[in-house]
């Protein structure tokens, strides 16, 4: 075991440092300091050496040296069975210490702040406390490592039940969780930097993806199981993303979220903010089964909530408005609602909606339609993970091709475009059926295209006629175009580039559709 002598503390969190200090000075340990943390600790009545009286020099260049000098990383350095480290050490008049409380400036709170500028994220780089960090954790054997104020209690009673000595079992996991904290601080710095101080993400002739990917993620909670109770689960949320999401939403009601609570509220925040206008979507196992925008969140909810009630039984809604009293009172009228997530709540609507005691209501701030660039979607699979950009496409009618002797009209214009935006957001294959910005029928998740087409029509029933038509990705075959032209949509928007596209604009030129290219798809697997 290891007994400690000598510490030196130096910490950005003061949180429980004075029942440490008190510890340890109860105990005759010398507490060397600096700055800040040394006038805090000689506050409590506790001896403390300043820093600079050990090194000689002062603190300098608004604290960015304090302690990077021989007499701190050889005290920290120098291995104990070694007689000639002990001899050099003593030669330069260097003690050893014996334990570094240390916690790092707040990167990574820093660069999560709305509007923080360059200069002061860079000056929230921790330089000296990673290098004691590193070299204490390096000579774990002779050096304690405390890292975090939710360790302290636990070295505290380790060094009372072990009359001031620290074992070595605890050693060695207070190095490896070091190592794990430098690594993620400065993979929070790394990605940050890369995105401000390089013009591209990429590396030589690499695309924007990196050579090696570093992700950092904190635990928000343990979840009671994952997509079936007998898989356990966590939600874990990115360090620098400042985009509205479910990460860092607010819960206001409800019981705790479970794993698909999350990956459905996840689809449906994203499927709303694609839209200016009041938007609503309902969720059912990571698919829309209603979306739609009008000139009041009110009535985008119901007319989502037309589109496939019987589906929406026990589903998730996601609003891109703050929640009214008329919205919150018609969810309410609605069967079982598992989750609601919004852009905030009218105080009246939010307290309408906690009658219900089991429906989480979640808030998000104000949703922009601005997407960060940052957030790569990564999908982990045995082995690896898969990476890419976010589908953050848009498209306004400059950029569709009419490709049918028929032109859509002005309002089939408008249609076509809210229907490429929601056909985004459904399971492939994807076919949606729109009425004005609202769906009527939804097929998704089919492994061919016509039985999506199947699916969305039986789901529209009579709202087929005059309906416009979706498609996520191109049709291989005349047969579903020629199935909803018979079932009555008079406009598809597609992306084109099929075999068979001769032969379809063909068929809606017969059946007096128009139709219209995007150039791009939106699978969603």
């Amino acid at each position: 075991m290891l007994t400690i002598k000598r510490a030196l503390i130096s910490v950005s969190d003061k949180t429980g440092l004075e029942q440490l200090a008190k510890a340890l000075s109860s105990r005759g340990v010398e507490i060397i300091s600096t700055g800040g943390t040394a006038r805090f600790i000689s506050g409590l009545g506790i001896n403390v050496k300043p820093i600079n009286e050990v090194t000689g020099f002062p603190e300098m260049l608004d604290g960015r040296v304090k302690t990077l000098h021989p007499k701190i990383h050889g005290g920290l350095l120098a291995l104990r069975t070694s007689q000639e480290h002990i001899e050099q050490l003593k030669a330069q008049g260097i003690e050893p210490i014996d334990m570094v409380v240390v916690n790092l400036y707040p990167f990574q709170k820093t660069i999560s702040r709305q509007g923080v500028k360059l200069d002061e994220a860079i000056e929230n780089i921790d330089i000296g406390g990673v290098s004691i960090l590193r070299s204490a954790a390096k000579n774990y054997q002779s050096v304690a490592v405390v890292t975090s104020p939710a360790q302290y209690e636990q070295i505290t009673e380790e060094l009372s039940k072990n009359n001031g000595q620290i074992t070595e079992e605890t050693l060695r996991w207070l190095a490896v969780d070091t190592f794990k904290l430098t690594c993620e601080y400065d993979t929070h710095i790394h990605n940050y930097l890369k995105d401000i101080l390089t013009s591209s993400q990429g590396e030589g002739d690499e695309s924007i993806f990196p050579k090696y990917l570093s992700q950092t993620f904190n635990k928000i909670q343990d979840l009671r199981y994952g997509e079936n109770p007998h898989q356990q689960a966590a939600f874990y949320k990115g360090g620098y993303l400042r985009e509205s999401s479910v990460s860092n939403a607010k819960q206001l009601h409800g019981k705790s979220l479970s794993y698909n609570n999350i990956m459905d509220m996840d689809a449906a925040l994203e499927a709303v903010k694609d839209f200016e206008k009041p938007a609503a979507c309902i969720i059912k196992h990571a698919t829309p089964c209603g979306l739609a925008t009008a000139d009041t969140l009110t009535k985008a909810y119901t007319d989502a909530l037309e589109c496939d009630s019987l589906s929406a039984f026990g589903g998730i809604i996601g609003l891109n408005k703050r929640v009214d009293i008329n919205t919150a009172e018609a969810i309410l009228s609605s069967d079982f609602v598992e989750c609601v997530i919004a852009a905030g709540y009218d105080q009246n609507a939010l307290q309408r909606l906690m009658t219900k005691p089991n429906m989480r209501l979640l808030s998000v701030e104000s949703i922009a339609k601005s997407r960060d660039k940052r957030d790569w979607h990564i999908r982990k699979i045995t082995g690896g993970v898969l990476v890419q950009a976010r589908d953050t496409e848009d498209m306004d009618m400059s950029q569709l091709k009419i490709v049918t002797e028929k032109k859509p009209t002005p309002e089939e214009v408008d249609s076509l475009l809210f229907a490429w935006k929601a056909v985004k957001h459904i399971r492939s294959n994807a076919i949606a059926l729109i009425q004005g910005s609202k769906t009527v029928g939804i097929g998704a998740g089919q492994m061919s295209r016509v039985d999506s087409v199947f699916m969305a029509i039986h789901k529209a029933g009579d709202k087929t006629k005059g309906a416009i038509l979706a498609s996520d990705a191109f049709f291989p075959k005349e047969d579903a175009v020629e199935i909803a032209a018979d079932a009555g949509v008079t406009s598809i928007i597609q992306p084109g580039g099929s075999k068979a596209d001769d032969n379809i604009i063909a068929l809606c030129n017969r059946k007096k559709l128009s139709m219209v290219f995007t150039g791009i798809r939106h699978f969603r697997h």
